[in-house]
């Protein structure tokens, strides 16, 4: 190939690859912990939120008694409400409903249970946002925004438009020498040399998935359009996603002619017996066009949702209305619609795939840093002439600055509110505001600070931030444990535990890379960005990608 081919690749790499690596870092490493986001949530809801104890949770036969109990004593459950048929940590009731806000969120929420007596009992209930906000700093880099649609959203769209070109321009240029250097991992005194081997091995092992994420994420971000024109083009101008007809003036409403939920629930087994309902989401029950769709999981199909599929059915007849996202039951332009959702999220497979998915997604950011740092240092070596020390431009200090502050400013933030979400239960009145405003004020603390400090003084300093942070999260779980008169609280459950190791693993990781970079910068070269001065004036350096 030629060479002024691959320095034209190599410029389209690097420069599309700065542009979109740092909304990238923040993406892909809240991407990994969603993977599991209904644990997480089942993880962040206080029992405080659990006013129903195991003995007030009715069984299949007392369904309808709650609904009409429900409908009449609340009208604002008639916008719609869900019927939860399984008791979780983040289900507080059976019936919870909507009052106030508007279709994207907002206003109360309310639950409803029977009591031993069969007496209608309502609490009012506040889910936790901390999943929701990993959630959304997965999907918007962390811009922040209000209502349905995000700009960070769009935002991530163009991104990942720079990000799929980075990725093809960069295989381009490992062609040439891809077999020699493929599994090269060349340690010695050139540490560029062996990141940039690390740099290249987990972007060529990683490719399928990461053009996979690019695309998928591109037809999230444009939506909208790809929708409309499929409306326009496939269904001859009807909408894609429209609600049901109104009913005939005829037909009976009313609480009294609500199909008991087990009866629906036999109808759909009867379509599709391998389908496994979780919940039942009403919409418009005493209206002209209710509606319901039943929501749960089907093994050995993609699916839509992050977590489950579902089919609508007519709540007074019975009658199947809607198949298409209901696993197996898919047309074919939904089908593909569905691989797009299964493939980002990883809806297939079982556990095996989303470890793989998280593990990929952590590989993800280790790749977007490490670019980044590479062209750092990379700055040095070309502006070097001989033997002779250079000194770094202000574009090349404001990157690492950046790089280092965004990165790990993310990694602080999310555990730093984690652990504050348990901390202040019950001591403030909301919250779930603790969540954003912790995570922000950590995350443009630390970017600040890694502006003010330098990017050698700051890299050290905020991995053992990140690590602390991060490491309190199980400490957090053993003081609940060990005193659970105070807010925090622990679930002493394999799949919630989960949670504890898996942060006390990472903050022992963290750990390591702290103390290991620390011991780079007092080792390296002067003239790099990444070098600071000691006590005694000396200036001493090193490229903090060692972690």
């Amino acid at each position: 190939m030629r060479s002024d081919v691959i320095r034209v690749y190599k410029s389209l790499h690097t420069w599309t690859g700065l542009i979109a690596g740092m909304l990238l870092f923040i993406g892909f490493y809240a991407g990994a912990l969603t993977m599991f986001k209904d644990p997480l949530d089942r993880w962040a809801t206080p029992p405080s939120q659990q006013k129903v104890a195991a003995t007030d949770w009715p069984a299949a036969g007392q369904w309808p008694a709650l609904i009409a109990a429900t409908l009449d004593a609340h009208p604002g459950a008639a916008r719609g409400f869900t019927l939860h048929l399984k008791r979780e940590e983040n289900t507080p009731a059976p019936l919870v409903w909507r009052e106030g806000g508007d279709e994207h969120g907002g206003g109360r929420v309310r639950g409803a249970t029977l009591d031993a007596d069969g007496e209608l009992v309502t609490l009012e209930t506040a889910p936790s946002a901390m999943a929701e906000l990993i959630d959304l700093l997965h999907q918007t880099g962390g811009i922040p925004g209000r209502g349905h649609h995000y700009w960070g959203v769009y935002a991530m769209g163009v991104v990942c438009v720079l990000y799929v070109l980075a990725l093809v321009s960069g295989l381009v240029v490992l062609l040439p020498t891809l077999v020699k250097d493929f599994f090269a991992l060349r340690r010695g005194r050139n540490l560029k040399r062996f990141w940039l081997d690390a740099h290249n091995v987990v972007g060529i092992t990683s490719l399928p998935f990461h053009l996979m994420i690019g695309l998928t994420v591109i037809v999230f971000a444009f939506h909208d359009q790809i929708y409309g024109a499929l409306g326009q083009v496939v269904y001859g101008d009807r909408p894609l996603f429209e609600r049901p007809a109104p009913a005939p003036e005829s037909a009976p409403r009313g609480v009294d002619h609500l199909l008991a939920p087990a009866t629906l629930l036999a109808t759909l087994r009867e379509t599709e017996p391998a389908f496994v309902p979780r919940e039942l989401i009403y919409s418009d029950p005493l209206g002209p066009r209710a509606d319901l769709r039943v929501a749960g999981e089907s093994e050995g199909h993609m699916r839509r949702g992050a977590n489950r599929g579902f089919a609508s059915l007519d709540p007074y007849t019975g009658a199947i209305t809607n198949l298409d996202y209901l696993p197996g039951h898919e047309d074919t332009w939904i089908d593909i619609v569905t691989v797009f959702f299964a493939l980002h999220f990883g809806n297939f497979g079982g556990p095996v795939i989303r470890w793989s998915y998280v593990l990929l997604g952590l590989g993800g950011a280790f790749l977007f840093y490490t670019g980044n740092l590479l062209w750092v240092e990379s700055r040095r070596r070309k502006q070097r002439r001989g033997a002779a020390p250079v000194s770094q431009r202000r574009a090349t200090r404001a990157m690492a600055a950046a790089t280092v502050g965004v990165c790990w400013g993310c990694v602080a933030g999310v555990s730093a509110a984690m652990v504050a979400g348990k901390w202040v239960q019950g001591l403030v009145t909301d919250p779930n505001a603790w969540y954003p405003a912790v995570y922000y004020t950590v995350f443009l603390g630390s970017v600040a600070w890694a502006f003010w400090r330098g990017a050698a003084r700051a890299v050290v300093e905020l991995l053992w931030v990140s690590a602390l942070t991060t490491l309190a999260i199980p400490v957090t779980g053993l003081v609940a444990w060990l005193a659970p008169s105070l807010p925090p609280w622990v679930y002493p459950r394999p799949g919630l535990l989960s949670v504890e190791i898996s942060a006390l693993l990472a903050g022992g990781l963290l750990v390591l890379a702290a103390r290991r970079t620390a011991r780079r910068v007092r080792q390296g070269s002067a003239d790099s960005v990444w070098s600071r001065a000691d006590a005694d004036g000396e200036a001493r350096s090193s490229l903090p990608g060692s972690v």
